[in-house]
């Protein structure tokens, strides 16, 4: 037998998988990253300390807070309300903040030969590290310690803290894997752009949960909220450690299974969606399909005139209109500025209405709110505004462009006005001062419709477009001050006659003649918005040059 008919025996070494050891690379690349971003520039690094300190002390004062609860009858329905907060903005940040955490963006790992499960994890571990993991570990810790008593409670409480991050964290990661297509696109942009608002409207809900909390005497007012939160995955883990406690084992077990099932739950829905996400192809790489019948039909009945296009009227004014209107429901940041003003517009009156604290004619402030998007017209065309300029060659063109653009803006204030005038008297029941506040509404909205056209040929800037939170063009803050403040200051001079007419008749006690208020104050708001585009319009037509290099420039 030679050596070449001698069987050769091989040992086939099997290669190590890919992705071994994944969950260690993760937690290094995200560290490595955000130690690399920091050194990007100063103003990042000065930005990430002040962040940490704030988020530091603001979790040290909560923790604080918490045990100094310890022992107290309420301590478990504060603990758990805060637990079911904090798991709440888990779950809502990532779909106004989609650029939050770019080294987690699970389109960034589609081409890489990963599997699911071991990704999962390694996202999973490597989400736990940052500012919000930290603070919401420190407020975890803090209920814990405030709520554990005996042998069963400390046990409860060691199972449920790694628990509740791990939900908050894998809740946060399933939303935005889910929404990641969406996020990336318009619309997601303009979830960041209406951020602000959700910010805002959430301190008038706190202040008002606040104000209701110190009139209801204490703490015993949450107990309903929480005995509904304890049953919820976001906060039946500290729950849990509440009823082990006092000796519920049976019912602390069970709200513990809530949140390991939970969580058992958003990891599946996670994979799923990764796995989604990384084999299902998105409409960019989809061809576009031939238009069907259907479609032909539909789009030959939108060129026409049909709907609002064929309650205007033909030829620049119904043209503007439409332009104006189509901004304010597509372009982010107009949509955003017009819902703030909508939602802001609303809350004041009804709030103060709904504390017992307010007035019909707190109505008024819709139509001060609504009124400020009259002011920079041209800069919300940003440097399109130069296709605009080129059709405006007399003062006709420029009053007639102000005008339509007034006109798209009324077709949205006025009715909302007399809702929210309506809406408060409705729960004040208050229907007597109802005429004076629509009256002077009327009024004030005619002196900002005036003094916004003014400003916006006297006092135009650039509307950047990138940055959620960037509204003024570096250089141009100035401007927008000054049309802002001219405007807060204007307008209750130029409506004062109205407003002292509406006070000398409840002082002489003319209440039948409150109703001729109405039409007294929107014959008063058409004479000055007339008049301010009269004023406006040769100043528009002459500094054309001037206003198309200040839109332009950021």
């Amino acid at each position: 037998m030679s050596v070449l008919d001698t069987p050769v025996t091989t040992t086939a070494t099997a290669p190590a998988p890919p992705t071994a050891g994944l969950t260690a690379i993760f937690v290094r690349l995200k560290l490595n990253l955000l130690r690399n971003g920091l050194r990007q520039s100063s103003g990042r690094t000065a930005a990430f300390v002040v962040s940490l300190v704030l988020a530091l002390l603001l979790a040290a004062g909560q923790v604080l807070g918490l045990l100094l609860l310890r022992g107290d009858a309420q301590a478990g329905t504060v603990a758990v309300l805060l637990t079911g907060i904090v798991a709440l903005g888990w779950a809502v940040l990532p779909l106004f903040f989609p650029s939050g955490d770019d080294t987690l963006d699970p389109t960034r790992l589609v081409m890489l030969p990963l599997r699911p499960e071991p990704l999962v994890r390694a996202l999973l571990v490597s989400s736990m590290v940052g500012i919000g993991p930290l603070f919401t570990l420190c407020l975890v810790l803090g209920s814990v310690l405030a709520l554990a008593h005996g042998p069963a409670g400390v046990l409860f409480a060691v199972v449920a803290v790694p628990l509740t991050m791990l939900l908050c964290v894998a809740l946060s990661r399933a939303i935005a894997t889910a929404n990641v297509r969406l996020l990336n696109s318009r619309k997601g942009r303009d979830l960041a752009v209406l951020s602000g608002l959700v910010i805002a409207v959430g301190f008038q809900f706190v202040n008002f949960g606040a104000q209701r909390l110190g009139q209801a005497g204490g703490l015993s007012a949450l107990e309903p909220a929480a005995n509904v939160a304890r049953w919820l995955p976001g906060a039946s883990a500290i729950a849990a450690v509440d009823a082990a406690s006092d000796g519920s084992y049976g019912v602390a077990a069970l709200q513990l299974l809530i949140t390991a099932a939970a969580l058992v739950a958003l990891m599946w829905w996670w994979q799923r969606g990764l796995v989604k996400l990384m084999t299902a192809p998105d409409g960019s790489t989809l061809a576009a399909s031939a238009p069907t019948r259907k479609d032909k039909e539909k789009e030959k009945k939108e060129s026409g005139r049909t709907g609002l296009s064929g309650l205007l009227p033909e030829g620049r004014t119904g043209t503007v209109v439409q332009r104006s209107l189509r901004y304010v429901a597509r372009d982010p940041k107009t949509k955003a500025a017009w819902v703030t003003a909508l939602a802001i517009g609303a809350i004041v009156p009804l709030f103060n209405a709904l504390q017992g604290t307010g007035s019909v004619y707190f109505a008024c402030f819709a139509a001060g709110m609504l009124g400020m998007q009259m002011y920079n017209q041209f800069g919300q065309d940003t440097s399109a505004f130069w296709m605009v300029a080129l059709t405006i060659s007399s003062t006709r063109d420029a009053y007639v462009e102000l005008r339509a653009r007034a006109l798209a803006l009324l077709l949205i204030t006025l009715p909302f006005t007399v809702a929210v005038c309506l809406v408060t008297a409705a729960v004040l029941g208050d229907w007597q001062a109802v005429p004076g506040a629509l009256g002077i509404s009327f009024a004030v909205l005619g002196a900002m419709l005036a003094i916004g056209a003014v400003a916006s040929a006297l006092f135009p800037y650039s509307i950047p477009q990138e940055g959620a939170f960037k509204n003024v063009a570096p250089g141009q803050g100035a401007l927008a001050w000054i049309s802002i403040l001219s405007g807060m200051l204007a307008a209750p001079v130029l409506a004062a006659p109205v407003i002292v007419l509406t006070v000398w008749l409840h002082l002489a006690d003319h209440h039948a003649a409150l109703w001729l208020m109405i039409p007294a104050g929107a014959l008063y708001g058409v004479f000055l918005g007339w008049a301010g585009l009269r004023i406006a319009a040769p100043r528009t037509a002459n500094r054309l040059p001037e206003i198309l290099t200040a839109v332009s420039k950021g």
